[in-house]
């Protein structure tokens, strides 16, 4: 299989860091082939070479912004997940990103291309949660039967809930106390519950 062309590879990244640009700015109803190009210099042309659908620059441009604000597991259960979850809060306080969440979740329902849209973006919201409690079940500081979907639900949901349905801020002290009680719920074993400093 031959390597991506170079220039395809530079078209594409310029393209994309333009369209988190409007993202952060305008929300997803900013995110059009045409906005695109004239904040890029990308050619129309190649825009819909890359990315033929409007959903699928919308899918691209947020995954990308979803990935730039994770960080890597530590190996340090308590402190990754608040940390993810801490920035799963952000996202969802920030207004582009809340707006482009509720765009989806509003046409998901009617349109079969932003529930795919949907989809992949609830995969990569929550692969980083998923990929620290897969650890932690390997070291043995959560159950071998966890219910990794379920888990997710737990961490995940009171935060969406809160934001989302009941359109309610909340401050990183609700995501602690999301965090602890997932925790004391599944006994975790981590060094703080060990008395390990």
């Amino acid at each position: 299989m031959r390597p991506p062309d170079p220039r395809t590879v530079r078209s594409r990244d310029a393209a994309l860091a333009s369209a988190r640009d409007l993202l952060i700015e305008q929300g997803a109803a900013g995110l059009t082939h045409a906005a695109v190009a004239a904040r890029s210099g990308i050619s129309r042309a190649t825009l819909y070479r890359l990315w033929p659908e409007p959903t699928d620059l919308v899918r691209a441009t947020i995954t990308l912004h979803i990935t730039l604000a994770q960080s890597q597991p530590t190996g340090d259960l308590r402190a990754d997940l608040l940390t993810a979850l801490a920035t799963a809060r952000e996202m969802l306080h920030e207004p582009a990103s809340e707006q482009a969440m509720r765009v989806m979740i509003e046409r998901s329902g009617a349109d079969p291309k932003f529930a795919e849209v949907k989809e992949a973006l609830y995969r990569s919201g929550t692969h980083m949660v998923r990929t620290i409690l897969a650890d932690a079940i390997a070291r043995a500081e959560l159950p071998h039967d966890l219910d990794i979907d379920l888990a997710v639900d737990q961490l995940h949901g009171p935060l969406f809930f809160r934001r989302l349905v009941a359109n309610r801020t909340f401050d990183l002290d609700y995501v602690h106390t999301v965090v602890e009680d997932f925790l004391r719920c599944h006994h975790a074993k981590t060094p703080h519950s060990q008395g390990i400093p």
